[in-house]
């Protein structure tokens, strides 16, 4: 761990002012919440800065660094950071952490002629090639990060991945630098200023010393060690290509500004074969004689991982000749084709096809054409670093040994070495990875919390390295180096490490970019056992255990805003409104309970402030990371020890005495109108619904009390309401009747009982227990009668799916409208079907739903599809209402930003909206000037011959 000097505090006390005064126009902070986000990433290891930056674009970088490197600030080290997805502490240190994730994120110029793309260093892997897409173009390699993987942070990590045997590493696509000092800007693509000569002079003369031994002791391998490649920037005895020194540097020699990238064509064809085997060692043994076809990649997952897949429902959408059955586990193969020719390519599919029938082990083929299936069978190999996580037990899968690459045809020697040695440790792993370049993924399972298995994680490593030497490979194939580089030195000899360290002292003389990483001048290199760790587990009964169990992932940091994780992230970019940033958060909270505080409270309140509730987390995280109900864990202690809002006080009331509030609703809604504009000004909310509901007509509605009591009529189907559906949404309650009715139904609205589920969001543990008892026996008693019972709204069924169970709570069947309807398909239903289908229904299903049940949109379009309409399913992310959360006057530009993210455009260019969530119609009111419906509203209308 790097030393602060004592004056370092003052230092950094001053620092906001002075950057402002400099005109730095990005965000300059000390938030606690924000630093513990900013402590961790996809590793064991945890650090917590002292200050963060997020700069605006190059310009703001180079005013910070000449702000840096006055006398006075010295001292303080400075860190880039792009996505936080290294698996090795790649991007954590104290001082000053650099966030070019939140703002640097543009594509600043494409060349379509040339191939290549000019990008600040923020941009997400994903977002850049989905903007290069109109081009005909993307940016190689395919990270199974690349969602929310930096490209800078590939570039600093040299990251590889999918189809590095034909693409290369992200250093082989890459074709200039920027860098930014305090006296401007450096790039590889202009001649150097005067002031950059000596830097560079320097930089040469010490990479031209070391280059022979360099080359000497670094393998000939497709996926060839970098990091200060001495190599690669003296290509011949004339020439210094000083930006080549920069990949794989992780931030140890500055921070980057601008890449340019080279671009290769998409390819106009794209096959993918997925083979199952009997064992991973039939798997493993394929690649070899596969590799004759010329696949672009070819991935394997072992049975472990297999196992996780499909116990998280990710293998569904496998043939069932590839879904593990009766005779035991499968492991999996993935071989991807690419290519331009239809013809050339079903020829090589033919003769793989061939190929994999002949293998000893093999237990089915599928050959996948269409883009969407290749797309989400490559979800299922790229979750597998996620789902290594989700393991019970103190013990979880670590990457600290899991991208060693060796020569291909030494893997399966290697293979077995490396078993043994786990195997003498008593380790317990998962495996996939890439063996067409002879890499794969090994994760041992460790309790980092245990003295004992932090030493196992130095002898197994301490092997594994050796074991790596002697087959001729590299220790760091794919994911970086981190606090790992305490190997380099060992792996590299000491003259060319001699050579690095002056090529660092170059560019850092004072030994502050990224220090203890790599190479440094004087102080200690950070060690893998030496260097700080998170905390892996609390209490098995505390209700922030998952908070503990997050891993860093990352999921919940995808850029693209038609998937509903995370909506506050990607309303405001800033890690600390994450689920990973609000787990961090909430682990230090809670370590801080026991000694020192490692955060403020009012700093977590902000940041649980921001959370919609819309349970993508519970849902989406490999671990299930659900924030919601971690907030209302930590709200009832903060709660039993402060007051309540006025907003959350009234709340809870009107929750828990909402059942008598619908009883007078027929004769508060004339003065309705009148009261909502003082109850806004007065709760500081907008846009409450205008009206409140009438009753159900008496022939559809029942009382709990009737539930088992009163015979109920054929094809009955039990109605349940949410307690602001039901004091909001007549237009719901008449068109799910209606609908249900036309297809033959007899729908029975039960008389509204609150689940309890804003008592539960709140704290309000009592209340919470009170409702959801109730609620539960009333179910009970529903379910009974043998009739099916459905909720209203999405949020509703899924409160009691998940948040009932998970305080456990054994709950019956309550079901979305559209899967008891779907229920009846396989046995062709006597529905009415229409005659003229009309435009087709463009239909936005709730977030909560849309994660909870990814398939809630094509259900409902094979159901509307059984009475002859076409049914449009969008991908659209959160709406921005989530409840109250939009109608809160502090988060009207987050719930604005959201709707216009994802929600703006599809429902702009139709008239034939229908949405699932009260809150989605909502919003799409007052955001969208659109009155949407609910779905069997219309399925009614169109039965019925209506528009």
């Amino acid at each position: 761990m790097t030393k602060q000097t004592p004056d370092a505090t003052p230092a950094l006390d001053r620092l906001p002012a002075v950057l402002r005064e400099a005109g730095f126009r990005g965000e300059v902070e000390r938030d606690t919440a924000l630093l513990a986000a900013m402590s961790t990433d996809n590793s064991v290891y945890r650090i917590r800065p002292d200050i963060v930056a997020a700069p605006c674009d190059s310009e703001d970088v180079v005013t910070l660094m000449a702000v840096m490197e006055r006398p006075e600030f010295a001292t303080i080290p400075l860190t880039p950071r792009g996505g936080g997805t290294g698996t090795n502490g790649q991007s954590l240190n104290r001082g000053l952490v650099l966030d070019m994730r939140r703002h640097m994120t543009r594509l600043l110029k494409v060349d379509a002629t040339e191939g290549w793309a000019e990008v600040e260093p923020g941009i997400v892997l994903d977002d850049l090639n989905a903007r290069l897409r109109p081009h005909g173009l993307f940016f190689a390699p395919e990270t199974s990060t690349s969602t929310r993987c930096a490209v800078g942070g590939m570039v600093s990590t040299d990251a590889s991945g999918k189809g590095s045997r034909v693409y290369g590493k992200t250093s082989d696509n890459l074709l200039g630098v920027e860098i930014a000092r305090g006296s401007g800007l450096i790039s590889s693509l202009a001649p150097a200023p005067d002031w950059a000569r000596p830097m560079l002079d320097s930089a040469e003369g010490a990479a031209r010393a070391g280059r022979d031994a360099f080359v000497a002791n670094t393998p000939r391998l497709t996926r060839r060690y970098t990091g200060y490649d001495l190599e690669r920037a003296c290509p011949d005895a004339e020439t210094f290509e000083w930006w080549r020194l920069f990949p794989g540097s992780e931030g140890t020699l500055g921070p980057i500004t601008r890449l340019r990238l080279a671009l290769r064509p998409l390819p106009k064809e794209k096959r993918l074969v997925v083979a199952g085997f009997d064992s991973f060692r039939a798997s493993l043994a394929a690649a070899t004689p596969l590799l004759a076809d010329d696949p672009t990649a070819i991935e394997v997952m072992d049975e472990r991982v297999q196992q996780l897949a499909e116990e998280a429902g990710l293998l569904s959408g496998l043939p069932q000749g590839l879904r593990p059955t009766g005779t035991g586990p499968l492991a999996y193969t993935f071989l991807e084709f690419n290519g331009d020719d239809p013809d050339d390519l079903d020829a090589k599919i033919a003769s793989c096809r061939d190929r994999l029938h002949g293998l000893d082990g093999i237990r089915a083929v599928h050959v996948a054409a269409d883009a969407d299936e290749i797309r989400a069978l490559w979800a299922i190999r790229s979750a597998g670093v996620g789902l290594l996580g989700k393991v019970t037990g103190r013990a979880r899968p670590v990457a600290f040994v899991e991208d060693c690459v060796v020569p291909p045809e030494a893997l399966a020697d290697f293979l077995d070495g490396f078993l043994a040695i786990l195997d003498r440790h008593g380790l317990s792993f998962g495996i996939y990875g890439h063996v067409d370049v002879g890499c794969l993924h090994i994760r041992p399972a460790l309790n980092i919390d245990a003295e004992d298995d932090r030493e196992t994680l130095v002898a197994v490593s301490d092997a594994i390295f050796d074991l790596v030497v002697a087959h001729g490979g590299i220790f760091w194939g794919e994911h970086g180096k981190g606090v790992r580089g305490a190997y380099l030195e060992r792996w590299i000899g000491p003259e060319a490490f001699a050579a690095l360290q002056g090529v660092k002292a170059a560019f850092d003389p004072s030994d502050r970019f990224n220090p203890g990483k790599l190479v440094t001048a004087g102080q200690p290199v950070m060690g893998i056992a030496t260097t700080s760790f998170r905390p892996f587990n609390a209490a098995d009964d505390d209700p922030l255990q998952n908070a503990f169990r997050c891993n860093g992932n990352a999921q919940c940091l995808s850029y693209a805003a038609t998937t509903p994780m995370c909506p506050s992230f990607k309303a405001t970019e800033d890690l600390r409104h994450s689920p990973k940033g609000r787990a961090d958060a909430l682990r230090a909270w809670n370590r801080g309970r026991d000694g020192a505080a490692e955060i403020d409270e009012a700093d977590l309140l902000g940041v649980l402030d921001t959370c919609l509730g819309c349970k993508a987390c519970t849902s989406s995280c490999p671990v299930q990371v659900d924030i919601p109900w971690m907030r209302g864990a930590f709200y009832a202690d903060y709660y039993a020890r402060h007051r309540r809002p006025l907003t959350d006080r009234l709340t809870l009331l009107a929750e828990r005495f909402s059942p008598w509030l619908a009883k007078v609703a027929p004769l508060g809604r004339p003065v309705w109108p009148l009261v909502r504009p003082l109850a806004e000004r007065v709760l500081s909310l907008r846009d409450l619904p205008g009206e409140l509901a009438r009753p159900v007509p008496r022939r559809a509605r029942i009382e709990a009390a009737e539930l088992g009591t009163r015979a109920l009529p054929d094809n009955a189907v039990l109605v349940w309401q949410d307690w602001f559906s039901a004091l909001f949404d007549e237009a719901a309650q008449t068109d799910v009747r209606r609908g249900l009715e036309a297809l033959g139904y007899r729908p029975l609205f039960v008389r509204m009982m609150p689940s309890g589920k804003a008592a539960g969001d709140m704290g309000d543990r009592a209340g919470f227990a009170r409702m959801a008892d109730q609620l539960t026996g009333a179910l009970r008693a529903g379910a009974r009668t043998g009739a099916p019972m459905i909720g209203l709204d999405p949020a509703f069924v899924m409160a009691v799916r998940q948040d009932y169970r998970k305080s456990g709570r054994d709950v019956p069947e309550l079901l979305l409208p559209q899967e008891f309807l779907a229920r009846a398909l396989p046995d062709g239903p006597d529905w009415p079907r229409v005659s003229e289908p009309g435009a087709p229904i463009r239909l936005f299903s709730h977030c909560t739903e849309a994660t909870g049940v990814p398939g809630a949109g094509r259900t409902w379009a094979a159901v509307f599809e059984a009475v002859g309409l076409r049914v449009e399913t969008p991908a659209t992310g959160c709406c921005g209402m989530a409840g109250l959360f939009g109608h809160k006057a502090r988060h009207q530009e987050m719930s604005r930003r959201l709707f216009d993210l994802s929600w703006a455009a599809p429902l702009s260019d139709t008239d034939d909206a229908a949405a699932t969530g009260f809150s989605c119609r909502c919003q799409a009111e007052r955001f969208g000037g659109q009155a949407v419906r609910h779905p069997l509203g219309i399925l009614a209308d169109r039965l019925e011959g209506k528009r």
